[in-house]
């Protein structure tokens, strides 16, 4: 079977077309001209047309961050019972049996950092080992630097992690690279010789 028969067949049905049309109304290059110009001019008011739907998106506004439907700025307003309704059960079982000392002392930290930082500077990084302290709405914005058993690693908290553990953004462990299989590993390898 041919390869080219589509791009052939396609060939054959746009002469076909042209000759029913010069033999229906009779073929007049005037009118084919201006028509190509029409066509032209339409082209133009079309370009502008998606030009300025293009500036248009260029302005888009970035969709507001909510969590769970409350919007950032209310979220700063709740107190610690209304946050804790709006956290998953985990984080509301560990609210309510253990708050601890060493979290409320993390958070006053993180708020004396924000305090000290001048005005538009990041503040300084507030180091931890308290891998599982849950992030809430007042800690946006800060640097933690979370241990990981050998470094604090820094960890700029964003909206987005609010809810979530602070470990979960400071790996502990190297992910696995696989390579080679070593001696022993299956059995064909045990019959390789060790020359």
């Amino acid at each position: 079977r041919d390869l080219h028969y589509p791009l052939r067949r396609q060939r054959q049905m746009c002469i076909r077309d042209r000759y029913q049309r010069r033999v229906r109304g009779g073929f007049n290059p005037v009118i084919h001209i201006s028509g190509i110009m029409a066509d032209k001019v339409a082209d133009k008011a079309t370009d502008k047309a998606t030009d300025k739907e293009a500036e248009q998106k260029k302005k888009r506004t970035f969709r507001k961050f909510t969590y769970r439907g409350v919007d950032l700025d209310n979220l700063l307003d709740l107190n610690n019972e209304q946050l804790m309704e709006l956290f998953p059960s985990r984080a509301r079982r560990r609210f309510q049996r253990f708050v601890g000392t060493k979290n409320v002392n993390l958070i006053k930290k993180i708020r004396k950092a924000k305090k000290e930082a001048p005005p538009n500077e990041r503040p300084e990084v507030v180091k931890t080992h308290l891998r599982n302290a849950i992030i809430v709405p007042e800690m946006i914005g800060s640097i933690v630097g979370v241990y990981n058993g050998k470094t604090f690693n820094s960890v700029e908290i964003k909206a987005e992690m609010i809810g979530h553990y602070l470990g979960e953004f400071s790996i502990c462990y190297k992910p696995v690279k696989h390579g080679r299989p070593g001696i022993g590993a299956t059995h064909s390898s045990r019959f390789i010789p060790l020359k």
